[in-house]
């Protein structure tokens, strides 16, 4: 926290946490960072600061369809040890990080076409995630809040000249495509600094990689240390991410 904490003190960075859980843990665990933007659900709520009311990000849904999926989760609960079934505002997550993990990996591929075919006239999208599966509302992902926060700031005229985005999940892609195109869209700063980051050496959209989460801290406290922690009043800077 004390890192996060001196990265957003400096008045020109723009801290956003961008994560799949729950708006009410989120806002537990980092209530001591009232200035940072948080996303829940991965993309479905959004607030700025802890002062901000939270956003929904998606459209109004039919939670029904989403609940056709639960009958298929509970099938691969039935037959796969250490997994579990997640309600969520937004969806349904079966989750398998406890289970065997050849096992429970090779059920989530078999559950992801189980779902896809069982939904496939249904407006609801089936993600497979880091030892989830997840159904919910189509139109919700990271990168789509991710691409509300850039228009909001360029709309704003305070285009970013610095964007660092780091994950470390399948469902972080869509995240990394919404980066890479800011630029050529016109969201970012002309000359802007653009690092689109996965943790671990894998295949993906981001064009650099960190090794593991050591190396991601060992980074943001090397940032945190050259931030500014006061400003000029009169001063007026582009904005990084």
């Amino acid at each position: 926290m004390r890192t996060v904490n001196r990265l957003y003190d400096d008045s020109k960075n723009i801290v956003f946490i961008v994560s799949g859980r729950g708006r009410d843990n989120l806002s537990k665990w980092f209530s001591p960072c009232g200035e940072i933007g948080i996303t829940a659900e991965h993309g479905y709520y959004m607030r700025w600061s802890r002062d901000k009311e939270w956003e929904s990000c998606g459209q109004n849904f039919d939670f029904g369809q989403i609940q056709m999926a639960k009958p298929v989760m509970k099938l691969y609960i039935e037959a796969t040890d250490g997994s579990s079934i997640e309600t969520k505002e937004s969806g349904l997550v079966w989750h398998h990080q406890d289970a065997n993990p050849g096992f429970g990996s090779c059920q989530a591929k078999e559950m992801l076409d189980h779902l896809e075919s069982v939904l496939a006239n249904e407006v609801v999208a089936v993600k497979r995630g880091q030892f989830i599966i997840e159904v919910k509302s189509q139109g919700v992902s990271k990168g789509i809040v991710i691409d509300k926060v850039f228009t909001s700031i360029a709309n704003d005229e305070r285009k970013a000249d610095f964007v660092l985005c780091i994950g470390d999940d399948r469902l972080d892609e869509e995240m990394f495509e919404i980066i890479e195109n800011a630029m050529s869209r016109g969201l970012l700063h002309p000359n802007a600094a653009v690092f689109a980051c996965t943790v671990g050496q894998k295949p993906s959209k981001a064009k650099y990689y960190l090794d593991d989460t050591a190396k991601v801290i060992n980074m943001l406290e090397a940032f945190a240390e050259i931030s500014d922690p006061c400003p000029s009043l009169d001063e007026k800077p582009e904005n990084s991410l």
